[in-house]
């Protein structure tokens, strides 16, 4: 299905404010004056709190993230506006005003979140006075701050992709809809294939699941490496949803269309929970190598505000990236062909449709995915390395056997995910060789995330005595 022509623009005119000429330089002083005290006034807030232990509080938490947030939200707009003053240049490109609404509603949503929870945290500290240091606890004001952040993101996500879709770059009939043509051969065992993936995408929920249960309910597991594996378990969750879902219901009703709306966002989720799984493998990879490597400062090292942040950071990156491909490939036009020849709209794929110029697109699919991908694999390589060095001192071999019999089924998982992403984005196949792609894309979609539970989990003694307590108290619980 094609869409209709539509006359549109690659950039806007900034009116400005309705000053007049003659009191353009005083207002300029006037605006640069506010922003600079804005910037350097919350600068200072934050640099008060984190060097003062005694602001270490989570009012006081609060209070330095919004002032990230204030200082975020005015650089969103007022250095264009001053440089456009003082250059009497009115323009902006089309890409760069859907980013200025995209952050201008990220940080504006997430500072009304704030304020929401700074108003819930003087409430528990006066009302409850005996009870706040529970209720404030570390990890819940780490928790609140990410909730405020991943909801302000999906829902200016959300406004951007509309906004975007009023905008079409170019004036020719662009596609509403792509084909997804699914998996190679899969008409001839359309049953056999949908049992398959059906199977595989509820055991890796209900594995996940599992993990995340026993995790919450037994405390001897309320340590650094399970509070990360729980994180972990949730994404793998979220990454196998973004796709298996779709792909089984249109092998169940053999519709094959999905909307432009539809193939953006899942193109978004995809590199999104994509990317947190590749910082959470690396998080994980350094908790491992703090415990052997430096077991005496372990406690120390990997504190509870250190995991917190490590899995914020995770999700506020991987949303950035994320948003920047999405943003980019909104950008594109598709005019030519609309079919997909992949179970899900892969961005690879998308960009051999365009027809547009996609050098910026795999220039930053190139750039970005050194940050997202090849450094974090970089870093696991390096942690499990210290590991090694540190184990082949060990004189006892039963305990090098156990460790490199852990180490080895983490790398195992690690080169499985890594390596089909750096084949398939850093080493792309000719349009002839969709089948390879397509075969790669399910080994990381699908079967890695499965392969989670058992590798990470099922083969652990710690999370096997959980199984066997809930099981216990599941069975022999009076009724």
């Amino acid at each position: 299905m094609m869409r209709q022509n539509e006359t549109t623009v690659s950039e806007f005119l900034l009116q400005g404010l309705p000053v007049p000429p003659e009191h353009q330089g005083l207002y300029f002083i006037f605006f640069l004056v506010m922003y600079l005290t804005t910037v350097l006034g919350n600068l200072l807030i934050i640099l008060l709190i984190w060097m003062d232990i005694r602001l270490h509080t989570p009012m006081y938490f609060f209070l330095s993230v919004l002032a990230f947030d204030d200082v975020s939200f005015s650089s969103v707009t007022l250095p264009k506006m001053l440089m456009d003053m003082k250059t009497n240049h009115k323009s902006i490109p089309y890409a760069g005003c859907i980013s200025q609404v995209f952050f201008l509603i990220l940080f504006g949503c997430s500072e009304n979140f704030l304020l929401l929870v700074m108003a819930y945290d003087r409430y528990v500290a006066i009302c409850q006075p005996l009870h706040y240091t529970t209720i404030m606890r570390q990890e819940r004001c780490f928790a609140l701050v990410a909730a405020s952040w991943v909801l302000s993101c999906f829902y200016s996500l959300l406004q951007t992709l509309l906004l975007a879709r009023t905008t079409k770059m170019e004036n020719q009939s662009c596609a509403s809809e792509f084909i997804l043509l699914g998996l190679p051969s899969w008409r001839e065992k359309q049953g056999l294939y949908y049992a398959l993936f059906l199977t595989m995408y509820l055991t890796t929920v209900l594995g996940n699941l599992l993990i995340i249960l026993l995790i919450r309910l037994d405390s001897r597991l309320h340590t650094p490496m399970y509070f990360f594996l729980s994180h972990l378990a949730l994404t793998d969750i979220s990454f196998s949803s973004v796709t298996a879902p779709k792909m089984l219901f249109n092998m169940q009703t053999q519709s094959q269309s999905i909307s432009y709306a539809g193939c953006v966002s899942q193109v978004y989720f995809f590199l999104f929970y994509g990317d947190i799984d590749s910082f959470l493998l690396t998080s994980m990879a350094y908790d491992r190598y703090v415990a052997i490597c430096h077991p005496l400062h372990y406690t120390t090292i990997m504190s509870q505000s250190l995991c917190s942040l490590l899995v914020i950071l995770s999700w506020v990156l991987s949303c950035a990236s994320a948003f920047c491909h999405t943003l980019l490939l909104i950008c594109l036009s598709f005019c030519r062909e609309n079919t997909v020849p992949h179970f899900f709209c892969d961005l690879s794929a998308l960009l051999k449709l365009s027809s547009s110029d996609t050098t910026v697109n795999e220039l930053v699919i190139l750039t970005v995915g050194v940050a997202v991908i090849t450094i974090p694999f970089i870093c696991i390589l390096v942690s499990y390395g210290c590991i090694g060095a540190t184990i082949l001192k060990v004189p006892s071999a039963k305990g090098i056997y156990k460790a490199f019999s852990t180490c080895g089924s983490h790398l195992t998982v690690v080169s499985l995910y890594y390596g089909s992403i750096i084949g398939l984005y850093f080493f792309p196949s000719s349009n002839t060789s969709n089948e390879k792609d397509v075969a790669v894309a399910v080994m990381y979609t699908l079967v890695t995330p499965m392969l989670n539970p058992f590798i990470y989990s099922l083969r652990n003694r710690d999370m096997k005595g959980a199984l066997r307590n809930l099981l216990s108290r599941a069975i022999f619980s009076p009724r």
